[in-house]
């Protein structure tokens, strides 16, 4: 009886000794790739439709955390299903920012999208190269453009175009697609330099 008393007493006083461990710090945010930032929003996707497609993926230029090496800190990703007959954008964003970007994935609208039209689906086998892997590409092809000194980060565009037979990176320097200063094609397959 004693000693189940002293052994008793032994475990109370070593679970008060026990003092909670101490709180990991909290992982700075950080900016992904364009297949990392994929592959978070991917699952999100699959539960919407179980044949999504995805239609087009793009960087998001931040001004709370700047992106680096091919990649940023927050990624659209449209993808489409062939059974809704539907569109859906999702976003991933490493952080709060303004443009009603959030922290982590957020699904979008659903809008109205038909096979075959101008937003071309891919399979997702064929989007083998990433981000840092073409900007690499685009800037070994860039030599007249790096001439003219320092450069703003690149932004990120992948598509599927009738003008390629595989999907294909635009690596642009510019606010948008539109307005860039310049832009080189890259294969997302192979990682082919395609042209400007």
């Amino acid at each position: 009886m004693k000693t189940t008393i002293v052994i008793a007493a032994a475990v109370l006083l070593t679970a008060c000794n026990d003092a909670p461990a101490p709180k990991a710090p909290e992982k700075p945010a950080e900016p992904l790739t364009g297949r990392q930032a994929f592959y978070q929003i991917f699952p999100q996707a699959r539960a919407w439709a179980i044949d999504a497609q995805p239609l087009r993926i793009r960087s998001i230029e931040l001004t709370e955390l700047k992106g680096i090496g091919g990649k940023a800190a927050a990624w659209e990703v449209v993808f489409g299903s062939q059974s809704k007959a539907r569109s859906r954008s999702y976003t991933w964003s490493a952080v709060e920012a303004s443009g009603n970007l959030h922290q982590g994935v957020f699904a979008g609208h659903e809008e109205s999208w038909q096979p075959g039209g101008a937003d071309k689906s891919f399979l997702i086998q064929a989007f083998k190269i990433d981000t840092p892997e073409a900007m690499e590409t685009a800037i070994k092809h860039s030599e007249t453009y790096f001439k003219g000194g320092v450069k703003p980060q690149p932004k990120f565009d992948l598509e599927s175009t009738a003008r390629f037979p595989d999907p294909a990176w635009r690596v642009y320097w510019g606010d948008s697609v539109s307005t860039a200063e310049w832009s080189v094609f890259i294969d997302a397959t192979t990682g082919d330099y395609l042209g400007r």
